[in-house]
């Protein structure tokens, strides 16, 4: 079966949005070997080639070259800024999309890896009350095509200096589980063996708490790593800082959480920014430790990233090591995070804000 040429109002596919499966198909209904499918899905993820062109891909015959040209696209997200740490691990990107809208994407390095953060949405429809994504409103959904992208830049930057990312964090712009399809999409091509070859469980996926999103991951038995922003172990308190908490309140969480864990058996990453006098006291860190208690879960311990829409501030290193220590007490794992890229304005929507 051949596919007709494509009309000139139809917009380009954008092969970065396509399953491996559906490249082959799409080139075998252009009458091309699947061998060509197999040459052409190694350019764009194995060798991570900028361009659509022979240059970039000589082994790709001319005729398939040409219909690739005049149907296709590729999802690549030209640099709008960029800023790098003076702690030297960490970099982050101002992306631009076709629609002339912007997106961050960051790398940072860490003893043994290199982790992607990456967006999900232009903006955040959730509101958080001190995320500078949350402080910007909701604008859209990016496309499978246009999250794949922003860790196919992270790779090229990689691959100069022999490197391969091997970490992917949807913590980015946006709320992952808002949109879900194309997060499982993206997350599918960049699994691919043959491609990124990202392992399922160097995957995370962060949510603020989109209750049917985590029941979804459950019942569909999502192979990646699931955090939750949890802040709070109150609805009362978690209200004040996730507006989200009054569509799914902290009880209806919970038991998401634990329904996800017992139809998995896999724990889930809960995520609290410590924010000083707030959230970041002894009698918080029982209240988390009662809340979780029995759960198969770890609680990663983030100092808040300030940011001009909201006055609280990051929570100290000794007020974070008791946090932890009470934690313990009630067999939680815990990690506390180390805070990269303030000086880059690396926290969640910060340089899309500033710019």
């Amino acid at each position: 079966m051949t596919t007709p040429a494509t009309p000139a109002s139809r917009l380009p596919i954008n092969l970065h949005g396509l399953t491996r499966d559906e490249l082959r198909a799409l080139v075998t209904s252009w009458d091309f070997s699947p061998v060509h499918a197999a040459r052409l899905w190694n350019y764009l993820y194995y060798e991570a080639v900028g361009a659509l062109d022979a240059d970039s891909m000589p082994d790709i015959p001319a005729r398939l070259m040409q219909r690739l040209q005049s149907e296709c696209t590729l999802g690549i997200l030209p640099i709008a800024h960029e800023a790098h740490s003076s702690d030297g691990f960490t970099r982050k990107y101002l992306l631009a999309l076709p629609d002339d809208r912007r997106i961050e994407t960051v790398l940072m390095r860490f003893t043994g890896r290199v982790t992607a953060c990456i967006s999900s949405q232009v903006g955040c429809a959730m509101g958080c009350v001190f995320c500078a994504t949350g402080q910007m409103g909701f604008a859209r959904h990016l496309t499978a095509a246009e999250i794949v992208a922003q860790a196919l830049h992270v790779q090229r930057i990689l691959k100069v200096h022999g490197e391969r990312l091997r970490n992917v964090v949807l913590m980015g712009m946006g709320e992952p589980l808002h949109n879900y399809d194309a997060v499982m999409r993206a997350a599918e091509i960049m699994r691919d063996s043959n491609g990124l070859a990202l392992g399922a469980r160097r995957i995370t996926l962060s949510t603020v708490g989109v209750v049917p999103g985590i029941m979804r991951m459950a019942n569909e038995a999502s192979p990646i790593h699931l955090a939750v922003s949890l802040h709070a172990a109150t609805q009362k308190e978690r209200l004040a800082l996730v507006p989200a908490a009054r569509r799914w309140p902290l009880d209806q969480l919970i038991d998401a959480c634990r329904y996800y864990i017992e139809k998995l058996n896999r724990r889930i990453f809960f995520e609290w920014t410590l924010i000083e006098g707030q959230n970041d006291t002894e009698a918080h860190a029982h209240a988390v430790g009662k809340l979780l208690s029995g759960m198969q879960a770890q609680v990663n311990l983030i100092p808040l990233n300030p940011t001009t829409g909201y006055a609280g501030a990051p929570g100290r290193t000794d007020a974070a090591k008791k946090f932890q220590a009470i934690l313990a007490t009630y067999d939680l794992p815990s990690t506390i995070r180390q805070r990269r890229g303030i000086d880059i304005a690396a926290g969640c929507g910060q340089l899309a804000a500033s710019v």
